[in-house]
C-alpha cells in the first residue's frame, strides 16, 4: 500500500499538507498565502487583513508556487512524528466540509503539482508504525462519547430498529420534499442533510482519547464522558472507498434531490446521488466500521456506483463503528470523564467517575465477532 492511496482522498491530501506546514515555516506561509487566493470565500468569508507602519517600507514578496514547491521537495521528511501526524489527521478531519465547497488548502493540495510534492511524506506516513492502526478492523474493546455534562449523563442509545426506522421514514419524506420544492440546477443556494449515515443507533471509536478530536463539524465541546462498549455479531468494514460503494450498490437508497446541492459543491459532480438503504443492510450485517484510511482516501469523493449513479461519504467520523443491531453493551469498567485543554489540542482525562448500578463484566469467552 502506497502514498496513492492517502493522496487519493481530499482528506488524506489535507492531512499531508497539514503536516508539512508544522515541520517548516516557509511552507506554513507559503500555503498561508497561495490557499487565500484560492479560496472560494476570498473577500467575503475569508478577509484578509494587515497592518502598516505608515513608512514607505516594502513589503516582502508573496511566495509563489515554485517557492512551495521547492520548500516541499527540500524538506526531510523523516522529521514527522507519530504525535505531529495525529494533529495533522485532527487538522483533516475537523477541516471536512462536505456540505460547500473545499477551502483553499484543500485546493492548494488537489493541484497536481503540489500533490505529487507530497508524495514523499505521504509515503513516510502510511509505511510508519504509528499509523499501521489506520487500516485495522474494528477492536473488540469500544467507545461510546457522550458530549453532556457528566453532572446530565444520557443512556446509550437502544432501540437500534426503532431508530433506523424512524430514519428511513425521515429521508425518503425529505427526499419527496426537496424533489417538489428544491431547484435542480445544482448551483441554487439551497442546503439540507448532507451526511450519509443514519443518525439515532450508537456510534463507538477505537481509541481515547484521540477519537474525541477526530470529529467532522464539532461544535466545540470542552468535556465528554467516554463509555466503555463490546459488542458481537457481523461487521462490514469499509477498508476503502470501493466496499463503500459495494454497500450503495446492494442496497442503494437515492438522495439526488435532498442531497444534490451540497454534494455538487462539495466534489463538483452533478448527477444521481445513493446512500445505503440503513434498515436493509442491518437484516445482514450488526455493526459497520470505517477504518481511518478509508476515510482519509475516500471522504468528500464522488465515488462512482453505476450508470450516472454517484456516492460520497460525508460526516462519518475515521474508526468510527455504527451499530445497526442491539449487539453492543455498556462494559465493565467506569465511565471516563474528559477535559479539553486550554490550547483546545489535547485532552485530560478528570478522576474516575462513580456510577451506581455499573454492569457486572461478561466472562471473555461468551463474546465472538464476525468481521467482514
Amino acid at each position: 500500500m502506497g502514498a496513492e492511496v492517502l493522496l487519493a482522498g481530499p482528506r488524506g491530501r489535507r492531512l499531508c499538507l497539514q503536516l508539512m506546514t508544522e515541520l517548516d515555516p516557509s511552507v506554513r506561509s507559503a500555503v498561508f498565502w497561495l490557499a487565500h487566493d484560492l479560496d472560494p470565500g476570498k473577500g467575503s468569508s475569508r478577509v484578509l487583513l494587515t497592518a502598516t507602519s505608515g513608512d514607505d517600507t516594502e513589503l516582502p514578496p508573496k511566495p509563489t508556487y515554485a517557492d512551495l514547491i521547492a520548500a516541499l521537495t527540500s524538506l526531510d521528511v523523516i522529521q514527522a512524528e507519530p504525535r505531529a501526524i495525529d494533529r495533522a489527521l485532527a487538522e483533516a478531519v475537523d477541516t471536512s466540509r462536505p456540505w460547500q465547497e473545499p477551502d483553499g488548502e484543500d485546493v492548494l493540495a488537489s493541484l497536481p503539482e503540489v500533490t505529487a510534492a507530497l508524495t514523499p511524506l505521504a509515503q513516510h506516513v502510511i509505511t510508519s508504525p504509528s499509523t499501521l492502526w489506520w487500516s485495522h478492523d474494528r477492536q473488540l474493546e469500544q467507545w461510546a462519547i457522550d458530549w453532556h455534562s457528566p453532572d446530565d449523563p444520557a443512556p446509550l442509545p437502544r432501540e437500534p430498529s426503532q431508530a433506523l426506522a424512524a430514519w428511513a421514514r425521515g429521508a425518503r419524506a425529505e427526499e419527496v420534499r426537496a424533489r417538489m420544492e428544491r431547484p435542480r440546477d445544482p448551483h441554487a443556494p439551497w442546503s439540507g442533510t448532507w451526511w450519509s449515515f443514519p443518525q439515532g443507533p450508537l456510534h463507538t471509536v477505537g481509541r481515547i482519547p484521540l477519537g474525541l478530536n477526530l470529529i467532522e463539524d464539532s461544535f466545540g465541546w470542552e468535556q465528554a464522558t467516554v463509555i466503555p462498549v463490546r459488542g458481537t455479531g457481523r461487521t462490514y468494514e469499509i477498508r476503502s472507498g470501493e466496499d463503500w460503494v459495494s454497500l450503495c450498490r446492494e442496497h442503494p437508497l437515492e438522495v439526488t434531490a435532498s442531497r444534490r446541492h451540497d454534494w455538487f459543491r462539495c466534489t463538483g459532480t452533478n448527477g444521481a446521488w445513493v446512500i445505503p438503504d440503513w434498515e436493509k443492510v442491518a437484516e445482514r450485517w450488526d455493526a459497520v466500521h470505517l477504518t481511518t484510511l478509508a476515510y482519509l482516501s475516500s471522504a468528500n469523493r464522488a465515488l462512482h456506483v453505476d450508470g450516472g449513479t454517484s456516492t460520497v461519504l460525508a460526516g462519518w467520523n475515521p474508526d468510527t463503528t455504527i451499530w445497526l443491531t442491539d449487539a453492543a453493551r455498556e462494559w465493565e469498567g467506569p465511565r471516563q470523564q474528559w477535559q479539553r485543554s486550554t490550547d483546545q489540542e489535547t485532552w485530560t482525562r478528570t478522576p474516575q467517575l462513580t456510577r451506581p448500578g455499573a454492569p457486572k463484566p461478561v466472562p471473555q469467552e461468551n463474546w465472538y465477532e464476525d468481521i467482514v
